[in-house]
């Protein structure tokens, strides 16, 4: 029973442009909640301003500031130990994570390892832990502010910047589609001989059913998610136990940024406009598949399925962090199993240049036995089908928190798998017999997801690092200017990548493409610099 001799909140007063608060909320004591209604959220649909919570939410319309957050979405609950705190919060992270041993990854790591051995570990290294610290802030701001990215985006922006920026996430999201669904009917082939085609069908078909899950509450989704997780790592951790590759080589490979004399020479004597693997181009597409830009938007939305105490931010973005940490650093040991097992059994080989995510079960039956590829196609199905889920996931978000769609959850999930689905039974249909020619294409879509991630990055960047939007949980300086710093380095890399590329085409065109991918970068962040002053 509600505590009635506790009076209700006032209605919270908002200055400048903002709407004022309608309703309150009502509180429920902390006797009738439990870890269980904790969980259950309704994330498959996305509410309008703030997320649902099991006792109900009066609309809010549009809070910025913290103390606006800290009315709200309360229930107030007394645990016993910061192990069962860390219990209840922990779901979000892990979902995230599913974006980070996605066919993409998968592609980039295998074709790092055939290609260049343990030289590029460090690589994979840095991206993640750089992935780590965006996707930090990410959750901070939705913890913080009760609002995920896509939501400021739509607050902030005027109607032009933002429809541009929704169109360039969209893209960023039908490109991981792609690999995913392509990833996980590349592994439904091989398990049963499916063809490509049917099996992107089936893919986003039973992506599309797995989510209702959601209507079981949020846990029994959570957990589905962590048995595909669980499968993939069984997987790939049975690959590196059978093929046994130098772990001394692996720990050097991690901790020391080098490059092997044969990788140097690679980078510099490979024809710049080649559509074969070069170094800048696995270097480049591993930033993309391990930072993606709508993972950005999917965990500021996913951490709000969580309740708070009044004045509990701090102690959830806690929370948050230990939880992520442990999600992507289980991610990073998944990478560093393939980049292992591929540098152990195909580097410095004839014909390694050759192997992709397509035919590489072919080449791990062929040189390790048949189990292994049956191994390999179930680690694929699971990455693929989980990271589907987690792209459709994402798309609503994106889809909600731009545009403000008013339209049934089941019409959105049609509406942004049908935006996925087509692209990718073109794609299947088109490179259904050239399995070169599709890892070609999922190589670039790592690529493309890196020059999409800066328009993703500076609106978080720019948010979190507001006191106005953030109060006293605003980023601090050390972290904002490190995270600005990475986000630079990924656009340098982006252009360097772009000359080495179609330096062919003409160097005034190539100057042209820069100048025009830059001053986009810096018209987004001057812009969001103006929204929140």
């Amino acid at each position: 029973m509600a505590d009635r001799s506790r009076p209700r909140p006032p209605k919270l007063q908002h200055s400048g442009s903002l709407d004022k608060v309608d309703s309150a909320l009502t509180r429920q004591s902390s006797r009738e909640a439990t870890p269980i209604a904790l969980a259950s959220f309704g994330l498959f649909n996305p509410p309008d301003s703030h997320p649902s919570t099991p006792i109900g939410v009066a609309e809010l319309k549009k809070p910025l500031a913290l103390d606006d957050a800290s009315d709200i979405n309360i229930v107030e609950e007394t645990w016993q130990t910061w192990f069962h705190r860390l219990l209840a919060f922990t779901g979000p992270g892990w979902l995230m994570s599913i974006a980070y041993v996605d066919p993409g990854n998968l592609e980039a790591d295998l074709q790092a390892g055939a290609q260049f051995g343990y030289s590029l570990l460090w690589a994979l290294m840095g991206s993640t832990l750089m992935g780590l610290g965006m996707q930090l802030i990410a959750a901070r701001l939705g913890c913080a502010t009760r609002r995920h990215l896509a939501e400021h985006c739509r607050d902030h922006f005027a109607p032009p910047l933002r429809q541009l920026l929704w169109a360039f996430t969209e893209l960023a999201i039908i490109g991981s589609d792609i690999q995913e669904v392509i990833g996980c009917s590349i592994g439904l082939e091989l398990l049963f001989g499916i063809p490509l085609t049917v099996g992107v069908l089936i893919t986003a078909f039973a992506a599309f059913i797995f989510l209702f899950l959601e209507r079981l509450g949020t846990r029994p989704l959570e957990l589905f998610f962590g048995v595909l997780i669980l499968i993939l790592a069984l997987s790939m951790g049975r690959l590196y136990v059978r093929i046994c590759p130098d772990n001394m080589a692996v720990a050097e490979g991690l901790l020391v940024p080098r490059l092997s004399r044969s990788a140097m020479q690679q980078a510099f004597t490979q024809k710049k406009h080649s559509l074969r693997f070069s170094l800048i181009v696995i270097v480049v597409g591993m930033v993309g598949c391990v930072i993606m830009p709508h993972n950005l938007f999917l965990h500021s939305a996913l951490v709000q399925s969580r309740v708070l105490q009044p004045g509990g931010e701090a102690e959830a973005i806690q929370l948050f962090t230990v939880e992520s940490a442990a999600a992507i650093l289980t991610s990073l040991v998944i990478n560093t199993f393939v980049v292992a097992v591929f540098a152990k059994g195909f580097y410095g080989k004839p014909g390694t240049d050759m192997i992709g995510l397509a035919n590489a079960g072919q080449y791990l039956g062929e040189a390790f036995g048949q189990p292994m590829k049956i191994v390999w196609a179930l680690g694929l199905c699971a990455a693929g089908q989980s990271s589907t889920m987690t792209g459709a996931y994402a798309g609503q978000w994106v889809m909600q928190g731009y545009l403000d769609l008013k339209v049934a959850p089941w019409k959105r999930a049609i509406i942004t798998r049908s935006m996925a689905l087509v692209p990718c039974l073109s794609v299947a249909a088109y490179f259904g017999g050239q399995r070169d020619g599709l890892d070609i294409l999922n190589t670039y879509l790592n690529v493309l997801q890196s020059v999409v991630l800066p328009f993703a990055a500076v609106p978080l960047l720019t948010f979190a690092g507001s006191r106005r939007i953030m109060d006293h949980l605003v980023l601090s300086t050390t972290s904002l200017i490190a995270a600005w710093l990475a986000t630079s380095l990924t656009v340098c890399a982006n252009m360097y990548l772009f000359v080495q590329q179609f330096a062919d085409y003409g160097a005034a065109h190539v100057h042209v493409g820069c100048g025009l991918y830059i001053l986009a970068v810096i018209y987004v962040a001057w812009k969001g610099r103006e929204a929140v002053r």
